[in-house]
């Protein structure tokens, strides 16, 4: 007993230290970057105190066994290989030269063409163009914890909810007003589909992907229909500026407030209310569920709506920043993105316990490896493939197979750790 004992006070005290440094990484990190870009060496500056911060919170995952490690040793992987980059690959390869100065990291500002000062730079593009993506990986968390799958259909159901905001715009004056109605309009569609959805999931007992493979198949060619096979434009709308590019007087992309605000929203929800308990409770195990009173297809069908809400504000979020909509293109391929944010979050795929700050994280990663390749000269054909080959990793890592063998593996490990037990007597 004194020996298990023994064990568990140096393990707790291996914790602490490991913390305390972690802490201390994340103070020396930001200290330092922040000396620097006040020195004027911005890009440089702020590599630092990512770095630092980003190293802290993986140790402090470590420590705390934190659902959050994958994501953020993800995230960890994208910083320090864009730091290599800029020190040896752009030296050593003059077709790359672009990479060096630690561009990846730059972030600016400038004056836009309304004569506004907003902020720039390629670290400031990856916030603000991750928007769509945060706010579907958050509705693609839900639906994958409770049903088990994944809603491969959101593309499509966003040209549709697009189609549909575009659709009530043009058809009126270009005011507050009927702007809130468009919006209204397309979250109605997209809650509908939603509804679809989760009907043929919780109800009929239809798999997911098979189930949103109706809408994945005919959606586009819904808004197609919506739009009368034209690519209507919204240019020079105030409100929707305002919506989906600025605020006048503010230097921050409104799309960077939509995800903050949508994400204090959930925050707020799983803190007041069961959805979140619901939910994981549905995903881990129905029967078990149902016998302490949780209606699994209400819950079920709840996160398909929520999703189709997170759809329409990604639609109308993604027609406000290109001011038009083009039913073949808008949010093409975000499926596979969402889904792999899920996954890079450190959520299974399987359903159950989830972590909706690992979604988010996994989403940054995710763009932010995008703009990573497009700068390498990768084309998008081939970054799909490189988001396949992840999707395929991270699928068979968190297989039930796999999960077993590490673990047994760990006991193992701790196993020939443990000091043996004192003879009694």
């Amino acid at each position: 007993m004194k020996g298990v004992c023994f064990n568990v006070k140096k393990l707790l005290k291996g914790r602490s230290a490991l913390s305390a440094f972690a802490v201390l990484l994340i103070l020396i990190g930001t200290i330092s970057g922040m000396s620097l870009i006040l020195t004027g060496n911005v890009a440089m500056g702020i590599s630092i105190v990512i770095t630092g911060l980003g190293l802290g919170s993986f140790l402090l995952a470590i420590a705390s066994r934190s659902q959050l490690l994958i994501p953020l040793l993800a995230l960890n992987l994208l910083v320090f290989f864009n730091i290599g980059a800029s020190l040896f690959i752009a030296p050593a390869v003059p077709e790359l030269s672009h990479l060096g100065g630690f561009r990846f990291f730059s972030m600016e500002t400038m004056v836009n063409h309304l004569g506004h000062t907003v902020l720039s730079g390629n670290l400031y593009n990856v916030l603000q163009r991750t928007t769509e993506l945060v706010v579907l990986a958050i509705g693609m968390t839900f639906v994958t914890s409770a049903s088990k799958g994944q809603d491969i259909s959101v593309g499509a159901a966003a040209a549709v909810a697009g189609s549909v905001f575009v659709r009530v715009v043009l058809a009126n004056e270009f005011s507050m007003q009927y702007m809130i109605l468009a919006f209204l309009a397309s979250c109605l569609v997209a809650v509908a589909f939603g509804a679809f959805n989760g009907t043929l999931v919780a109800v009929f007992k239809v798999q997911p992907m098979i189930a949103t493979l109706i809408l994945f198949t005919t959606g586009r060619a819904i808004a197609y229909w919506i739009n009368g096979g034209a690519t209507p434009t919204v240019n020079n709308n105030q409100w929707l500026d305002s919506f989906s590019r600025f605020i006048p007087g503010v230097p921050i992309h409104t799309p960077i407030i939509t995800a903050l605000v949508c994400g204090a929203i959930i925050v707020l929800v799983l803190k007041f209310t069961n959805l979140g308990l619901y939910t994981q409770s549905v995903g881990i195990n129905e029967k078990s569920a149902r016998l302490n009173g949780i209606n699994p297809v209400k819950v079920k069908l709840l996160t398909f709506m929520i999703l189709g809400l997170c759809v329409a504000i990604a639609a109308v979020t993604s027609v406000g920043r290109i001011g038009l909509i083009n039913h073949q293109t808008i949010l093409l391929g975000v499926e596979m993105d969402a889904i792999l944010a899920v996954a890079i979050g450190g959520n299974a795929l399987s359903g159950g316990k989830f972590k909706l700050a690992g979604s988010v994280i996994g989403a940054y990663v995710i763009q932010g490896l995008t703009e990573t390749l497009y700068t390498m000269m990768v084309s998008s054909t081939v970054i799909q493939a490189y988001k396949a080959v992840a999707v395929i990793l991270l699928v068979i890592l968190g297989s039930p197979v796999v999960k077993e063998k590490i673990g047994r593996w760990r006991s193992v490990i701790l196993a020939k750790k443990e000091p043996p037990l004192p003879e009694s007597g």
